[in-house]
Parts: C-alpha cells; structure tokens; sequence
C-alpha cells in the first residue's frame, strides 16, 4: 500500500465481498444490519485503518446543490436533449447544472473533472470522448468517494451506476432491416474500437447477419475516427470496393450524412445503387435528400433518468451500490434504405 494512502469504504466492502452501502451503514450503526454483520465490518475497518474522509462528509453535509456535467459536444441534438432532461430534473430538485464539453478530447475530459471538483459540485454525470481509451481519472473518483454516473458512452468496468441504450438491439434492428430489403453485403461503419457504443453497435450488426447465416467479412467493417475528412475518406473506399456492396450502416447519423453528402457528388444513387442508414435520429437525418432511415433514442429520457438516479444516490434515496439503466431504441424506416424488387 501507498504511503499515506487512505483507506475508503469501498475497498473495505472488496475485502469483505458485501456493498459499499452495507459498510456504510455498519459504520453508522445502522439498526437495520444484523450485530454479527457490524462487528465484522467495524473489526475489519480498524484493521485496515480505515479513517472516516470528514471533507467528503464534511461536503455532503453542507452541499453546493450543483452538477457537473461533461459531454463530447454540446452542439450535437442528442447530446443537447440529455443536457435538456438533466437541466430539467435537476432543477425541480433544487440543483443547478455546469455544463462542460470534452470536444471529445481525453485531455480536455480530465481538465473537466479537475475544474469541476476543484467547484465542489456534488456530483457529475459523464459522457466519454471518443478518445476516452484509459480511465484512471475515473478510477480516481471512484476511489476519491465522489459520486458519478456514466450515460451514453461508458466503461464497463467501472463500478458506478450507468444509463445507457440497448446499442446492440437498435444495431440489430437497423442490420435486420436492410437483410429485410435483399441486402447481403453491408458494411458496418464503426467509430473508433475502444468506444462502448461502437463495440455494443457491431455486435447487433453481427448478430442480424448471422440469422441469415452471412459471416463476419473484416473487409465490410470500416473505421472512422468520425471526423468529416475520415467519413469522406471512407465513403470513397466504399464506393470503390469490387464487388460494391448493397448497403451501408453507419454508427452515427452524422457520419451516414457525410456518406451520404459524398456519394451523391459523385453520382452515386441511394438507395438504387446503395441503401444506407444511420443511428441517433438527428435532425438533420429527416431532411437530407433522400430522408435518413435511423434508430431513435429518447436523449431527453436518458438525461433524466441519469440525473434523477444521480440525485436520489445523493438523497440516500438509492442504495449506493451502482446500477445499470438500459433504454430501448427505435427503428424509424426512411427511403435510404427503400427496398428494390431489382436487388436479388
């Protein structure tokens, strides 16, 4: 163990295999916790020395009543609807919200946490940046005591409570669709592999495939780093690839406009030539021509539920061991992907 390195209550709880709102509770001598239970983990928390974080409590005690909330862009619809629904449900409870935004920088992402809790919020709600590939900053909240919840783009292996999508089942939804449309060759447009949503979003598409007993082709997987230069990049290669596939699935809206965008300057015909979709139900997916076939998620949802569940941890509402919150999606069929009697 680290010199001056102090002890928390979670890692008491890993010691004794039992959740960290048990050990809270013993340590406050709850009545609701048998006495067999108490005197284990009171015995157990002198022998590591444990010491009570009086400036963690000492801030529980009297709150700034303030979020923090750090998100890779605030200009994105989704990610506006989220901040909307947390801004919401968080000021019906008394809280104000501070509002960051990673620019999906890992760099930027910490500097945001530092800022934050420099501010004393008393709580955040995160989002990783698509650069997000090492999470020791988030270790390091964990192990500080203070309380967050991952939404949207999260690490798994982190022990706090996240609200996510069902990636996989809207990918699934979206992959069937086209299979549904006499498409046999579609490619899969990822953004970078670490992401939670890129991994969870190939898994549905592979899952689709192999209902039809079509085979992983790494050939149809593409990789974007989701900036405009690589999507241009990528729906060249598309275009050029013998035999030329029958369809396109891109993780994100923005990435399938861009696709989109490019294709039809180069005289590419969608769906007739190529069918494509995208994932978010931006906007802007609606009114490109042709309309966007897309998988919605309710953004606005997911910011309350991460912000509520956030605030009834806080409350003592919830129990403080974490949770995960899945909300489905939802296929919404546009003419990019209309089906041709002609694609056998």
């Amino acid at each position: 163990m680290k010199r001056g390195h102090q002890i928390t209550m979670k890692e008491i709880a890993k010691k004794l295999g039992v959740s960290v709102s048990t050990i809270s509770r013993a340590l406050k001598d709850s009545p609701e916790l048998h006495p067999e239970t108490k005197r284990k983990i009171v015995e157990m928390a002198k022998e590591m020395n444990y010491q009570p974080n009086l400036l963690a409590q000492s801030l529980r005690i009297s709150r700034s009543k303030t979020l923090g909330v750090i998100v890779p862009e605030i200009t994105s619809h989704f990610f506006a609807s989220c901040i909307s629904g947390i801004q919401d449900f968080a000021n019906k409870r008394g809280y104000n919200v501070m509002i960051c935004q990673s620019n999906e920088s890992l760099d930027q992402e910490k500097a945001n946490i530092r800022a934050l809790v420099s501010s004393q919020v008393d709580g955040l709600l995160i989002s990783l940046s698509r650069e997000t590939n090492q999470f020791d900053h988030l270790h390091e909240l964990y192990n500080r005591e203070i309380n967050f919840v991952l939404f949207d783009r999260v690490h798994e292996d982190i022990p706090v409570s996240k609200v996510t999508f069902n990636d996989a089942g809207g990918a699934y939804q979206v992959t069937h669709h086209l299979l549904e449309g006499n498409n046999r060759r579609i490619v899969y447009v990822s953004g970078p592999e670490d992401m939670y949503i890129s991994k969870k979003r190939k898994e549905g598409y592979l899952k689709a495939l192999a209902e039809y007993e079509i085979q992983e082709d790494p050939y149809l997987i593409k990789i974007s780093d989701l900036t405009l230069e690589d999507n241009v990049r990528i729906a060249k290669e598309i275009s050029e690839m013998k035999p030329r596939p029958d369809a396109v699935f891109c993780m994100i809206d923005p990435v399938a406009v861009d696709v989109l965008t490019q294709w039809k300057s180069m005289g590419i015909k969608i769906p007739e030539d190529m069918a494509l979709a995208g994932f978010t139900n931006n906007p802007t997916s609606a009114v490109v021509e042709p309309p966007l076939t897309t998988v919605s998620q309710p953004g606005y949802e997911m910011g309350k539920l991460a912000v509520t569940h956030l605030l009834d941890q806080l409350d003592g509402l919830a129990s403080e061991d974490p949770i995960s919150i899945v909300l489905e999606t939802t296929l919404v069929p546009r003419k990019s992907s209309q089906h041709f009697e002609a694609k056998k």
